[in-house]
């Protein structure tokens, strides 16, 4: 093998964008199959923890994302039944002191971008649009990657950052995805249409009975991300369709009018069924690793499926350079580094959804136990969340 064999990667999303720039950082060429048309990225706003800073640095990116990013002033939860403040985060000098870097908002369209012009700045990332995987095959001098026209595409390793549906987790795995029965409303409303006494610099979150809602600011304030979470009262399938608003509002009937407001803002709705999948020991399999999405599909209530991607890609740059790009004991590697953590991550988001859906006596004692808590108790709550960077993404193995 030399570093002119390309290492080819199945997704030109977030993670496969940020596993090529980690791939590229150890000389190695790169192949992206994306199976859209063009590479690109929908959806609306995500939220940065320091972790994602400390890994857009670690791959080149990181004057671009913050360049595009709102750094927010704190994170912030009222309770959507009586309008009464739960907690409060700042995420100011003493937060960016303690991990290291700040939190942000961004439209996901522009972490896509701050990564998509580092690749091409490369120059040794090629893309192949409008090409789907449909299986693979490996041996002991590589892995053949085939599409949906029979095409072969040959590489020394595949990266298969191929999303919650991933064709490659499906063939080395097979496991079946847990359908949360969640429903997630996205939009993005401009600022001169949102409520000026909401246009908070924060990540706020109002949580209810069963639902919570969820703004903040996207693009130096000139729009705003609004998301509307519910279980839904009916048996859902996992995916995306159009919404109505119809449907929203009827989740919300007991939500206090200055949060409901919300719901009545968007012009369209997107709608997603959320899903994720129980955590797996093994997602590396010889040359062939899985990342992202594809690795640990995991529900929104931490906001950390972009940051676990980009951790992801850092990691496996990282143990490429301990294994002296040995692929098979660097994919290992990667894999030890990373299933424990991500696990607790997809784990954790679940019991996250809970907490903020309480109702009755449990809605009572959340709102008991975090009023008032000092800004301390809740940086070191996040530690091991946020505490994460490249010189220590390797230590847990």
């Amino acid at each position: 093998m030399t570093k002119q064999d390309s290492v080819i990667v199945a997704g030109g999303g977030i993670g496969g964008l940020a596993a090529a720039l980690a791939l590229v950082r150890r000389g190695f060429s790169v192949e992206v199959l994306e199976q859209a048309a063009e590479i690109g990225e929908i959806g609306a706003g995500i939220q940065l923890g320091p972790n994602a800073f400390h890994a857009f640095d670690a791959l080149g990116v990181g004057e671009a994302a913050r360049r595009r990013s709102v750094f927010t002033d704190e994170m912030v939860m009222h309770d959507a039944l009586d309008e009464s403040l739960v907690a409060r985060v700042p995420t100011g000098e003493a937060f960016r002191q303690r991990f290291g870097n700040p939190y942000a908002v961004i439209h996901r369209a522009d972490v896509h971008l701050s990564l998509l012009e580092g690749a091409q700045a490369t120059g040794c990332v090629r893309f192949l649009t409008s090409t789907r995987v449909e299986r693979v095959e490996q041996d002991a001098g590589g892995v053949t990657v085939y599409d949906q026209h029979g095409k072969a595409h040959r590489g020394v390793a595949l990266i298969a950052a191929d999303g919650v549906r991933s064709v490659v987790r499906q063939q080395l795995v097979g496991d079946p995805p847990r359908v949360s029965g969640h429903v997630v409303y996205r939009a993005v409303v401009d600022r001169k249409d949102f409520p000026e006494d909401l246009q908070w610099n924060a990540a706020s979150i109002w949580v209810g009975p069963n639902y919570h809602l969820v703004h903040y600011p996207l693009r130096g304030g000139e729009q705003y991300n609004v998301v509307v979470t519910f279980h839904s009262r009916n048996t859902e399938e996992w995916g995306v369709t159009e919404g109505s608003r119809e449907e929203v509002a009827s989740y919300y009937t007991d939500t206090c009018p200055r949060a409901r407001r919300l719901i009545d803002l968007p012009k369209s709705w997107k709608r997603w069924a959320t899903a994720d999948r129980e955590p797996i020991g093994q997602w590396s399999f010889g040359r062939i690793t899985l990342l992202g999405d594809a690795a640990h599909p995991m529900l929104q209530y931490l906001a950390q499926g972009a940051c676990m991607a980009l951790e992801d890609a850092v990691t496996l740059g990282e143990a490429l350079r301990s294994a002296g790009d040995d692929i098979a004991t660097a994919f290992d590697l990667y894999q030890r580094s990373r299933v424990v953590r991500t696990a607790r991550v997809v784990l954790a988001a679940r019991e996250m959804g809970r907490i903020y859906h309480a109702k009755g006596v449990e809605r009572l004692v959340r709102n008991d136990l975090w009023t008032g808590r000092r800004p301390e108790q809740f940086y070191d709550a996040m530690a091991w969340l946020y505490g994460w960077n490249v010189t220590n993404c390797l230590s847990s193995t």
